[in-house]
């Protein structure tokens, strides 16, 4: 299938590690003009070297940008604006909140996870915009979790706010179609990343068991009886970014191998 990306300016947040660099990568693979960022410098740019290894096409541009600050998001949009003037496709992606049982969380807390995980994606849509309209029609993804169908005993500041990109990006589906932006969220179940292992670590640590006891437990809960690549998250991803998707919007999609039940 031809996926119409080529050329394309796309936009990918927390895109050093895990499904943001998966992303980026299947982009890049496709044509794409790949814009990363990450909140470390360093990381990013390593990011965008192994990337630029792994798919022998250059990453666009690799920009230090923490999307918890408004700051930081006006000065991506600002670089992005002033190399390509518009915008194709965008990537909502941010690190998770720590997990722990709710009464060990402060407001302080909450407020972070606010501020990373659901305000980001306010401030990025606002920031980006401009430039979707630009292009006269676009792509937005949001990267949420399968707790949206689904709540995660242990992740109760993730479970809030990605409930909340849910009901965002549904909201700009609507407000937006007219205009051709198609907007969609995706939600990974057991994905191998980096991120799953730190929360497998912390569960295995609770419980007194080693961290691959946690892990073959929770295959035999998936249908496919095994955690997902990334690779296998960012094909469905680039489908939906790209110009062969032309009719899907305002969907949210679960990438979990048929872990979540619920209709």
């Amino acid at each position: 299938m031809e996926l119409g990306l080529d050329g394309k300016v796309c936009v990918v947040t927390a895109a050093s590690k895990g499904i943001g660099y998966a992303i980026a990568a299947e982009l890049l693979r496709e044509g794409a003009h790949v814009v990363i960022c990450s909140r470390d410098r360093e990381r990013v740019a390593q990011a965008a070297a192994k990337l630029e290894e792994e798919t022998g096409r250059p990453v666009a541009l690799a920009i230090a940008a923490d999307v918890s600050q408004p700051e930081a998001i006006h000065r991506l949009s600002a670089e992005v604006e002033n190399r390509f003037d518009r915008v194709h496709a965008l990537v909502l992606n941010a690190g998770g909140p720590p997990s722990g049982p709710f009464a060990s969380f402060s407001d302080e807390a909450w407020e972070q996870a606010f501020q990373t995980n659901l305000l980001s994606a306010v401030r990025l849509v606002r920031a980006f915009l401009p430039l979707m309209r630009r292009a006269g029609g676009a792509r937005i993804v949001a990267i949420a979790s399968s707790s949206v169908k689904e709540p995660i005993p242990g992740l109760v500041l993730s479970n809030v706010m990605r409930a909340g990109v849910q009901a965002l990006m549904k909201t700009l589906a609507v407000e937006l179609g007219p205009e051709g932006i198609l907007v969609n969220t995706l939600c990974p179940g057991r994905i191998a990343t980096d991120r799953l292992r730190e929360l497998d670590e912390a569960r295995a640590a609770r419980e007194g068991r080693s961290r691959e006891d946690v892990q073959r437990e929770t295959e035999a809960l998936i249908p496919l009886r095994r955690y997902g690549a990334p690779a296998e998250f960012a094909r469905v991803a680039a489908f939906l970014l790209s110009e062969a998707n032309t009719y899907v919007t305002g969907q949210t999609l679960l990438i979990d191998g048929g872990l979540v039940k619920a209709l």
